[in-house]
């Protein structure tokens, strides 16, 4: 089955296999099933933040779909790792009057993906950073050493766009969420803002796909900033370009190929390097193709 529809860029070939499960119970057993074989696998969330290559992916596709939403109690929600953080989380919780994840509005992520990202959005008031992990009471696991487990949020060791997900081959199942009670009201007039704040920034992912931001920040700087410095906004190779408004944000304008967007990719790191002297790094991930060099590749 080809990937492309599966993932918020629309672009890449199909699988060799692609498995969905729709629990915890089955995605302990398709992971546990392809470790044990050595087959290898790539764990899919809501297929942002990576570039799947034109020739597919040789190997098992897991997408989780663990679904479910529970509250245990009046502000603690478990959700599962295939629920939609936006809208069917956000959603949810706002109608209850639960403030903490109303931040993260607009951003295509799952629960699993949320916290393998440690999922971020400025403040209301823009002063700092919010980031899930502020709202991440505990979390149920397979750890790459096969055990199921529940762990607190220091087990994570959250950064910026980091967290343990990235070093261990460890699996998230369900996430237990602590909220604050806040008046809808309120929580509605963040949502809008920082809404209207994104549609003025990112692109409508039904008209300009994307994996969001392709390079990693560079404190102080950011990366976006030089590639505009550099000239190369709204740069275009073959269906891609490089969004005419956020140059860190590389656009399927219609029929692009992992290969055009490549190409940008390129572009924006040798004319950045040659003419201001950073080097940027790449923060999507690589599904198939030459930088695809694990025997599993992380969620996204």
């Amino acid at each position: 089955m080809p990937l492309a529809p599966l993932t918020t860029f629309r672009i890449g070939g199909p699988a060799a296999l692609l498995y969905r499960a729709r629990s915890a119970d089955e995605l302990v057993e398709a992971v546990t099933v392809a470790r044990t074989l050595g087959v290898r696998h790539h764990l899919l969330g809501s297929g942002a933040n990576i570039l799947v290559d034109d020739a597919g992916f040789p190997g098992l596709v897991i997408r989780s779909e663990v679904g479910g939403i529970e509250w245990l109690d009046e502000g603690l929600v478990r959700a599962g790792a295939g629920v939609q953080t936006f809208p069917d989380l956000i959603v949810e919780s706002i109608r209850r009057g639960r403030g903490g994840l109303h931040h993260y509005v607009g951003i295509p992520s799952t629960v699993g993906g949320a916290l393998w990202q440690n999922l971020h959005f400025l403040s209301p008031d823009r002063s700092r950073t919010c980031f899930i992990e502020e709202v991440l009471e505990s979390a149920e696991i397979l750890t790459e050493e096969g055990e199921r487990r529940r762990v607190g949020v220091d087990y994570f060791e959250f950064g910026y766009d980091d967290s343990i997900l990235h070093h261990r081959d460890d699996v998230v199942l369900t996430a237990d969420f602590r909220l604050e009670a806040v008046p809808e009201e309120e929580l509605r007039a963040v949502v809008r803002e920082n809404l209207r704040w994104r549609d003025d920034r990112h692109p409508d992912l039904w008209l300009y796909p994307s994996a969001g931001s392709i390079f990693k920040k560079i404190e102080g700087i950011g990366a976006g900033r030089l590639i505009d410095e550099c000239g190369l906004k709204g740069h275009v190779r073959g269906g891609a370009g490089i969004f005419h408004r956020h140059a860190n944000i590389v656009v399927n304008l219609g029929g692009a190929s992992s290969a055009d967007v490549r190409a940008l990719i390129d572009l924006a790191r040798e004319t950045v390097l040659r003419e201001t002297g950073h080097e940027l790094e790449t923060e999507i991930g690589f599904v198939g193709g030459p930088e695809d060099r694990s025997a599993r590749s992380p969620i996204s």
